[in-house]
């Protein structure tokens, strides 16, 4: 435990690898996935991989954690000997998480809870999860200025992705901004953001695979330029080759920054993404 008695919790949504949430002592809130004959806790009962093998053989839904999830969250939180617990959500303009949560929240007058609508997605809210860690573990900060400095962090924080297919978004209604019509028949691809109020939009388009992962590492790069030193991260969903070019790819562009976290994207956004995505996520310092 810190000095501060402050508890990180994150949502499942945020994409946070296992040596983050362990070195960080965070606490984990899984999103739903709901299969007709069961229903898993993303990152619990089921992992990626099992997903995507599973995807041929039905499309799952998903769905909020449920409220005595983050209830009894709370309770051990509290039982453990924190006194305030800093979460950290996906955006409000994509799940209801940040809601529920903050609504339960209030009902703890022990507890000093503040949630961080991060107005992003996967590692784009990830990064400020870690960052908020950071502040906490290596630098000591105090409450005060931890609730009062990480939502002005929000916009620095970015991702930038590109899909094998808009398919999965459509089923699940997470389309967004993004046009579904986006001329199938010349390969044009969309490379997908999310803007100030944390929906999806078109960030810019490519024609092909190869050329859309490039554009995804272009946009990345000149969002990094802003700023002289930024956090990098290189996701994948079910492509793990892709992902290794796009991280040598990556560290060869953005000279001002260092690739901290790599790997799959969890199951419950894989859910809505399907196999082939690619992304990279900035936060800038």
């Amino acid at each position: 435990m810190n000095k501060q008695k402050i508890a990180l919790m994150v949502d499942s949504g945020t994409d946070v690898p296992p040596q983050f949430r362990e070195k960080y002592h965070m606490y984990w809130l899984p999103l739903l996935i709901n299969y007709a004959d069961r229903q898993c806790r993303d990152g619990v009962d089921i992992q990626p991989q099992e997903m995507y093998d599973l995807l041929p053989v039905e499309i799952p839904k998903t769905s909020l954690p449920e409220g005595g999830m983050v209830e009894a969250m709370f309770n051990q939180i509290r039982a453990d000997g924190f006194e305030r617990v800093f979460v950290v959500t996906i955006s409000s303009g994509l799940s209801g998480t940040y809601n529920m949560v903050r609504l339960i929240a209030e009902e703890y007058k022990d507890l000093d809870i503040f949630v961080l609508d991060t107005k992003n997605i996967s590692i784009g809210s990830g990064l400020l999860a870690i960052r908020a860690a950071q502040m906490v573990y290596d630098e000591g900060m105090s409450w005060e200025e931890l609730i009062l400095r990480m939502p002005r962090e929000v916009p620095k924080s970015k991702v930038f992705f590109c899909l094998d297919t808009l398919k999965y978004l459509q089923k699940g209604g997470r389309i967004g901004l993004v046009t579904a019509m986006l001329g199938a028949s010349l390969s044009l691809k969309p490379i997908i953001s999310c803007n100030e109020n944390g929906v999806y939009y078109t960030a810019g388009k490519a024609i092909g695979r190869t050329r859309s992962i490039q554009k995804v590492i272009d946009l990345a790069h000149a969002f990094a330029q802003s700023a002289q030193q930024v956090d990098l991260a290189v996701m994948n969903g079910c492509a793990p080759e892709d992902g290794h070019h796009a991280r040598n790819v990556v560290e060869g562009t953005i000279v001002n920054g260092t690739v901290t976290v790599t790997g799959q994207i969890g199951a419950a956004l894989g859910v809505h993404t399907g196999p082939g995505l690619i992304g990279v996520g900035v936060l800038q310092r």
